[in-house]
């Protein structure tokens, strides 16, 4: 068993946030001991917002979820979320 260091106190996020930032956490953690984290009720933030759409675009869009059994703003943050990966993956941001 390996001599780990004690995780210092920290008077707020950020100054946590500095420290792991530059601290080697293997130093505080045996990793080997780690366990699979579940956070089954975790929920993204969302924010709401206004876009303005054609209506024909809309009513392909409603037709489009209404053949997949979805709410179509949902379909609209799917196809939303893949065009974002598939732009941040070709520039490799």
């Amino acid at each position: 068993m390996k001599n780990l260091k004690k995780i210092p106190k920290f008077r707020n996020e950020h100054q946590e946030r500095k420290f792991w930032a530059k601290a080697d956490s293997s130093k505080y953690f045996d990793w080997n001991k780690r366990e699979r984290a579940l956070f089954p009720n975790l929920k993204p933030t969302t924010e709401a917002i206004s876009i303005r759409v054609p209506k024909y675009l809309l009513a392909r869009i409603k037709e489009l979820a209404n053949s997949k059994d979805v709410p179509y703003q949902s379909l609209i943050k799917i196809f939303l979320s893949d065009r974002v990966h598939s732009e941040l993956k070709r520039y490799r941001i």
